[in-house]
């Protein structure tokens, strides 16, 4: 079950990925980024995983230990647990990214590699854009779509 679970897990976010790489520009894009549903699917497949276990997983995560963690992601339901955990949290970033990076107006043509990044090494994207942010709030070409705040409850 572990196999096809792990197997099927990438499709709950692939399109959303695909949509902010590939299409970044699009309105509809935008507007589904927007949510913060798109989290949803993945979060809950991570706890209907992590529920059932969770007696054995949470003294391993309160108080970690190498060899504990390593057997823990060292078992199949660990493995998976942890690789939807991945899923989730590189989307939940990634979507950060290119919300914020749409808002600064930074390329798309730049952002694509640093949301690919993003998700398949998720905290190396993700300090990539921040150099890259950084970057272009010091470019003139940045100055209007950095001085423009988002409405209140939109993350």
């Amino acid at each position: 079950m572990m196999d096809r679970v792990f197997g099927l897990s990438g499709f709950l976010v692939m399109p959303f990925w695909f949509l902010m790489i590939f299409l970044p520009r699009a309105r509809w894009t935008r507007r589904i980024m927007e949510s913060p549903l798109v989290i949803v699917a993945p979060a809950l497949l991570y706890t209907a995983l992590v529920l059932p276990v969770i007696r054995e997983v949470f003294p391993i995560v309160n108080q970690p230990s190498l060899a504990a963690v390593a057997q823990l992601l060292g078992s199949p339901a660990g493995a998976t647990i942890g690789w939807v955990h991945f899923l989730a949290f590189d989307l939940f970033v990634g979507r950060w990214v290119y919300l914020d990076s749409r808002d600064r107006d930074i390329s798309p043509w730049l952002m694509a590699p640093v949301l690919y990044l993003t998700l398949m090494l998720g905290p190396l994207g993700f300090s990539l854009y921040l150099a890259v942010r950084a970057i272009a709030a010091r470019s003139p070409r940045a100055v209007v779509a950095t001085a423009a705040p988002r409405p209140a409850g939109e993350a």
